[in-house]
């Protein structure tokens, strides 16, 4: 007997109170109209349709003028961890001065410059409406809310100091983000100079050289080593200009794929760079910043450390220092000190370290480690201003080298036959 395959269940279409299935909610509607004053005020509201945004404008008080759908949610920016950052901060904010979860929630979420954070946040919102704890609702979005940041909602609820620990969250996230912008500042000079350098010397030998190569042609004369050397790069490269541009796009691709699927190629890379002369000290700093303000925030959250240094693996943006973090946590589980199984990592300077040492005798891990992230929060800071400082006579002296050289490869012949006559 043949056997039908199953048909794959669709998810069940939400209901309205009545029944009917619910509209789509993910419309953009900008309006105008008059307060209860006469003042005229416009905005935007997400809605299922004109009338719902009819229906609420009425009820803040507001006379609606002109109502136009505007755009659909579904063309909305990507979310990224500085929206998290400003959403945290904006919400201990309401939180500390007394305002509801719901309605916090209700007012952030309406009024957020990116429709995809408004929805996710009215979607939280929604679930805490429906009787769902806060920690359960964010950990349905785990892109956005990760098991740092719902084991601290969880440690505040549980306390009962929610607000307390939204205002440490949010000043977390905030030097997170810091300590990012930082490393991509110490990242960025370097690399778009070196990419306007390629993108420049790509110009000359593509449309300036051919143009000294017809003007020696006629000439007949001898022309030196180096300029036949540079002119035969530059036909290559006018010849095969397309299969250049495949085979870099292809090896771009592949290493970036590669870079994703493959542990140890990320291992491999992370510990080239934390080994650079220049970089790999920032790194390694703004790693053991991360270390200790996350490990620090969680402590004080009252999160047990053997579940804390779990998610400390995982923030402190290095591979090489998530790995060791994940062994110390092995050791710590078994009753080693932590301060010890940071000495046997072989990562951690000792200045951490013995910080660690006396935050665990004196009772205030917390605080030490707090002290330590202030310290190479701000190491970083300055290391990256000596680097830029640094950098930048450095990469003009390549970079006129580099077009130095052409230059030079295209008068010697003329120098050749001045001297000549």
């Amino acid at each position: 007997m043949a056997l039908v395959p199953a048909k794959k269940a669709e998810p069940p279409k939400r209901l309205t109170p009545a029944g009917k299935p619910e509209a789509d909610k993910n419309l953009l509607f900008a309006w105008e109209g008059m307060d209860r004053s006469g003042k005229r005020v416009k905005g935007e509201t997400p809605a299922a349709d004109e009338a719902a945004v009819r229906a609420e404008l009425r009820r803040q008080g507001i006379t609606p003028a002109k109502i136009r759908k505007k755009t659909r949610v579904g063309g909305k920016k990507k979310i990224v961890s500085k929206d998290i950052t400003v959403f945290s901060r904006q919400l201990a904010t309401m939180m500390s001065a007394g305002v509801p979860l719901v309605q916090a929630f209700d007012i952030v979420g309406r009024g957020h410059d990116n429709p995809a954070m408004s929805d996710l946040i009215l979607a939280v919102k929604s679930d805490i409406q429906g009787g769902t704890a806060l920690t359960t609702a964010l950990a349905k979005h785990p892109l956005q809310f990760d098991e740092l940041f719902c084991n601290l909602v969880q440690a505040g609820e549980q306390a009962g100091v929610l607000d307390t620990m939204l205002d440490k969250i949010a000043t977390y996230k905030e030097k997170t983000e810091s300590i990012k912008g930082k490393i991509k500042k110490a990242l960025f000079y370097p690399a778009a100079v070196i990419i306007v350098a390629i993108v420049v010397t790509t110009v000359i030998m593509l449309f300036v050289i051919p143009q000294f190569k017809e003007l020696f042609t006629s000439f007949g004369a001898d022309l030196p080593a180096f300029t036949l050397l540079v002119i035969s790069i530059s036909n290559f490269m006018t010849e095969w200009w397309w299969g250049i541009g495949l085979a870099l796009g292809a090896a771009g691709y592949s290493i970036a794929e590669s870079y994703k699927r493959s542990p140890q190629l990320r291992e491999g890379v992370d510990r080239t760079m934390l080994r650079f002369p220049i970089i790999g000290p920032i790194l390694h700093k703004a790693a053991v910043a991360r270390f200790a303000r996350t490990l620090s925030t969680m402590f004080a959250a009252g999160v047990p450390l053997v579940e804390a240094l779990n998610s400390v693996a995982g923030a402190t943006g290095s591979v090489v220092y998530s790995e060791a973090v994940l062994g110390m946590r092995e050791k710590v589980a078994t009753g080693q000190s932590l301060q010890l199984s940071m000495r046997q990592a072989e990562l951690f300077p000792h200045l951490v370290i013995q910080m660690t040492a006396i935050g665990e005798e004196a009772g205030s891990l917390d605080a030490m480690l707090s002290k330590v992230a202030d310290f190479y929060e701000e190491e970083v800071d300055n290391a990256v201003d000596a680097l830029s400082s640094l950098l930048e006579p450095m990469i003009m002296v390549i970079i006129g080298g580099l077009v130095g050289s052409l230059v030079v490869a295209m008068y010697l012949p003329i120098f050749k036959m001045a001297s000549t006559v």
